[in-house]
């Protein structure tokens, strides 16, 4: 026990980072899993890690404290731009929700007690078993972990003002609904027909009422193209994991650049 002692303030940082990724992070911030076993995952792993890693001895002085701060910001900032990325399902669902007449009928995630889009909240639970069954949260813990190589633990600041940092999270912003409309275009698409075609019959049959009509016939032409296209879905979903991966390293690689 007397050498770890040397490594506890590299252990409280490395503690601190994962914490606060578990607090932002897909998956692993839901309100499903108890603050006790969310504090006792972070700290065994923290733990694995501190015993892995090359961590270098620190002190526990003023720098330190601004080196807690780093870590916690590093953390968040990591685990929202994740959050970020899967979004794109939600926002997929909602330009679906918007076609189906659905937009009214918001529910409440249980997992973050937010409002969300019907389509939006069947999607994303696929999404979320998808990504159990590619061993998703394997990668995003790798993550973690190689975190390390690009943000060290001495490192004392986070370029906020890099404009190379900026100009990244609003390329991931924008590649978000980018993956979003990708996601519900043959929907939407399909849907935008049907509006067509229904005012061609407004037009030539005056006595049919198209809000009647209009209406169930939308919602069963979209799910009959759920149906057909729900491969081609989980093709975008897979690769909307592949940015999300790729957006979170490229983000550890800018913050950590001013140190190399």
């Amino acid at each position: 026990m007397v050498d770890l002692i040397p490594a506890f303030p590299a252990f409280l940082l490395v503690f601190v980072r994962v914490t606060s990724f578990f607090l932002m992070m897909p998956l692993f911030s839901y309100r499903s899993i108890p603050v006790a076993a969310k504090i006792g995952f972070g700290f065994f792993m923290a733990v694995i890690m501190v015993v892995t890693l090359d961590a270098p001895t620190l002190e526990i002085d003023h720098t330190y404290f601004l080196l807690i701060i780093k870590e916690a910001l590093v953390g968040l900032f990591i685990g929202f731009i994740a959050y970020l990325i899967l979004s794109a399902i939600q926002i997929a669902g909602g330009f679906i929700d918007f076609q189906m007449g659905f937009a009214i009928a918001n529910v409440i995630d249980p997992q973050t007690g937010a409002q969300s889009p019907l389509m939006g909240q069947y999607l994303y639970t696929i999404g979320l078993f998808f990504l159990l069954t590619v061993n998703g949260h394997h990668l995003m813990l790798d993550g973690v972990f190689y975190s390390y190589e690009f943000i060290p633990l001495d490192q004392p600041w986070i370029p906020f003002g890099d404009e190379n940092l900026v100009e990244y999270v609003i390329k991931a912003f924008n590649s978000m609904f980018i993956i979003a409309f990708q996601m519900s275009i043959p929907v939407v698409g399909s849907l935008f027909l049907v509006d067509i075609a229904l005012g061609i019959v407004a037009r030539t049959v005056p006595q049919l009422n198209v809000f009647v009509v209009g209406l169930p016939l939308k919602i069963g032409v979209s799910f009959l193209v759920l149906i057909a296209v729900m491969s081609v879905m989980l093709f975008a979903v897979s690769h909307l994991f592949e940015t999300m991966l790729n957006t979170m390293r490229g983000l550890m690689d800018i913050i950590g650049g001013t140190s190399r």
